[in-house]
C-alpha cells in the first residue's frame, strides 16, 4: 500500500445500536431510578470512530448490519455528518443499548442482542468490503458480532484484508477479540479489562498490563495499545513502549472513550504523525470525550490545552 498521509477510511460496525442514555444522580438497583436527561442517538463503536474522524477530517465510509426496521437515525446521522454508507440492511430491528450515567461518572451498560444475520447477507457485506479494499487502505473494525457472524468469519475478513495490504485496526472483546487476535490485525486497543479477561487475569497496574500486553507482541501484532482510563495509554511497537498520561478531567461520561482513542490513533497514522505526537494527540482526545456526553470534537482549543498538559514517556 502507499505510504503517503491519507484522509479515506473504512470504519466497519457489525452490530450497532441506538444509545439510549440517562443521566441520573445515582443507580438504585432494584428500586426505582430518576434520569433527569436522556439522549437517543445512532451509534455502535465504529459508528463513534466514524463520527469523530470525520470531525477531524477525513474522508469515512461507514458499513456493518443495519435493521430494515428502525434505520432512521442512523441514515440521517450519515448524512448530517457527511460518510458515505454503504451498510448491509437486515430484517429486523436494530438493538438499543441503555447507558445509565450516574453523577459520580460510573456508567452502567445494558448492552441488548443484535439482529440476526443470513449466509445471503453476509455475503453482500464481504462484496462491500471487498469492493472497498481496491481503494482504501485503513480499516477499523470496532465492536461485538451480531447473531449469524462468527469469531472466525471477523478473523478470516481482518486476515484477507491483511493480506491484500491493509492496516486493520482491530477494537473488540471476548470471543471475537480471541480470534481476531490470530488474524494478525495491524492494531489492536483493548483496554486492561478485555485484555484481563482475554488472559484469564486481573491487571490493576500499569506494570501488569505492560507484561500481558508483551505476551501478545509474539502473535504478529505490529501495535498493541492498552487503554487504562485516568492511567493513560500505553503503545508497543518495534519492540518500544509508550506511555501518555493526560491531564486529570472532570469526567462526565466515559461513554465513546475508547472509540474515540481508536479515531486518535487512526488519524494520527493516517496523518504520519511521529509517534510521541502521535500518542499525545490520541490520548488528549480520548480525554476530551470524558468530559462531554457523547463523541466529536467540540472544542479545537480544548483540545490543544489537554495535549499541551499530556505527558508521553519511553517506558523500559
Amino acid at each position: 500500500m502507499s505510504e503517503i498521509a491519507t484522509k479515506k477510511v473504512v470504519t466497519i460496525t457489525l452490530n450497532p445500536a441506538l444509545d439510549l442514555t440517562g443521566s441520573l444522580d445515582s443507580l438504585n438497583v432494584g428500586s426505582v431510578s430518576l434520569v433527569k436527561e436522556s439522549n437517543l442517538r445512532a451509534a455502535g463503536k465504529g459508528v463513534n470512530v466514524a463520527m469523530v474522524l470525520r470531525d477531524l477530517g477525513a474522508d469515512v465510509t461507514v458499513t456493518g448490519f443495519l435493521g430494515k426496521d428502525n434505520p432512521e437515525l442512523f441514515h440521517q446521522l450519515f448524512s448530517n455528518i457527511g460518510v458515505t454508507d454503504r451498510f448491509v440492511e437486515v430484517d429486523g430491528s436494530t438493538r438499543i443499548n441503555v447507558k445509565l450515567v450516574e453523577k459520580n461518572g460510573e456508567v452502567s451498560d445494558i448492552n441488548f442482542p443484535g439482529v440476526e444475520v443470513n449466509e445471503a447477507q453476509i455475503a453482500q457485506f464481504e462484496r462491500v468490503l471487498h469492493e472497498l479494499a481496491n481503494d482504501h487502505d485503513y480499516f477499523v473494525f470496532a465492536g461485538s458480532l451480531p447473531g449469524g457472524v462468527t469469531p472466525a468469519q471477523c478473523a478470516a475478513w481482518i486476515a484477507q484484508l491483511r493480506e491484500r495490504g491493509k492496516k486493520v485496526l482491530f477494537d473488540s472483546s471476548k470471543a471475537a477479540l480471541a480470534a481476531g487476535l490470530d488474524a494478525k490485525p495491524w492494531l489492536i486497543k483493548p483496554n486492561e479489562e478485555e485484555l484481563g479477561d482475554f488472559l484469564g487475569q486481573t491487571l490493576d497496574t500499569r506494570e501488569a498490563c505492560q507484561n500481558a500486553a508483551q505476551t501478545l507482541s509474539n502473535k504478529g501484532i505490529d501495535n498493541i495499545v492498552v487503554s487504562m482510563g485516568a492511567d493513560g495509554v500505553m503503545w508497543l511497537h518495534d519492540d518500544q513502549w509508550l506511555h501518555a498520561k493526560p491531564p486529570r478531567m472532570q469526567v462526565v461520561s466515559t461513554v465513546g472513550a475508547g472509540d474515540t482513542l481508536v479515531a486518535g490513533l487512526c488519524w494520527g497514522h493516517m496523518q504520519q504523525m511521529p509517534k510521541t505526537e502521535l500518542l499525545q494527540f490520541a490520548t488528549a482526545l480520548s480525554a476530551l470525550a470524558v468530559s462531554q456526553v457523547g463523541v466529536g470534537v467540540t472544542s479545537q482549543q480544548e483540545l490543544d490545552q489537554i495535549k499541551l498538559n499530556t505527558q508521553v514517556n519511553e517506558l523500559a
